[in-house]
């Protein structure tokens, strides 16, 4: 049987949209499929004026992969309705199940799409920035498969971007505190995105040609999460502190 890749992709975008959950997918889909679900949910957004600014990575611990019974990243789709700006604030009513991770956000300089080395990566990045990425299954009891997520586009929802800082910073291994009210909640570092936060930026590449785009000038790619995601909690600041790159954070209201 076929998949309604139209339907299933108004019910997820619906789902974001009113902060509704929604049932568990009744059939299982292919991992194209549920691309295909991910992209026209996108296009819904777009088609009300929002605008693509980059993608997300996700999986990007070999935990994680081995946890879900995978052999490869996910990734998902950012808009410029998604952004929160440093400092801002969001409220927990536009949720269903809002947690956080900390990560790296890489700006693209130039065209980068295809299967390239660390040092054609790095090439292609005008600047870093520490990072949090708002992550929200839509699905009733938060209960999904590998598919179930990817339709839901990668359960990405919003993410505020620190301070630009150079390319050229030493991104291996730098210490980071996810705090909120200034209480520390995770402590990690950066060499948890696959040993290197580039490394995943190579996988944004690869994966974003095959499903016949690239990243352009001015995209953001979220590199994955540091850390285990935590809960939001409604009254709260949540900030991330990273080595050599600072500090961003917002505002959690109910």
């Amino acid at each position: 049987m076929s998949t309604d890749i139209a339907a299933l992709a108004e019910r997820l975008d619906g789902a974001a949209f009113n902060a509704t959950a929604t049932p568990q997918l009744e059939a299982p889909i292919s991992l194209a499929d549920a691309y295909a679900v991910q992209r026209a949910s996108i296009e819904r957004r777009l088609a009300r004026g929002e605008r693509r600014v980059g993608i997300k990575m996700g999986f990007t611990s070999r935990a994680k992969m081995l946890q879900m019974g995978v052999s490869d990243l996910i990734w998902g789709r950012l808009t410029d309705g998604m952004l929160v700006e440093d400092g801002g604030s969001v409220a927990l009513s536009r949720y269903v199940h809002p947690r956080v991770e900390p990560e790296i956000a890489f700006l693209i300089a130039r065209p980068l799409a295809g299967r390239v080395t660390l040092p054609q990566a790095l090439a292609a990045v005008e600047a870093v920035a520490p990072a949090l990425e708002i992550i929200d299954s839509r699905y009733e009891d938060f209960r999904f498969s590998l598919t179930d997520v990817v339709a839901d586009n990668s359960s990405s929802s919003g993410f505020v971007v620190g301070p630009w800082a150079s390319p050229r910073t030493d991104l291996s291994n730098l210490g980071l505190v996810l705090s909120f009210d200034g209480r520390p909640q995770a402590f990690g570092s950066t060499a948890a995105i696959l040993g290197h936060p580039l490394r995943s930026l190579v996988s944004a590449a690869r994966v974003i040609a095959e499903a016949g785009d690239a990243l352009s000038p001015g995209d953001i790619v979220l590199a994955g999460g540091a850390t285990a995601a935590s809960a939001l909690v409604a009254g709260t600041f949540v900030s991330l502190d990273m080595q050599s790159l600072g500090r961003c954070g917002f505002h959690v209201e109910e």
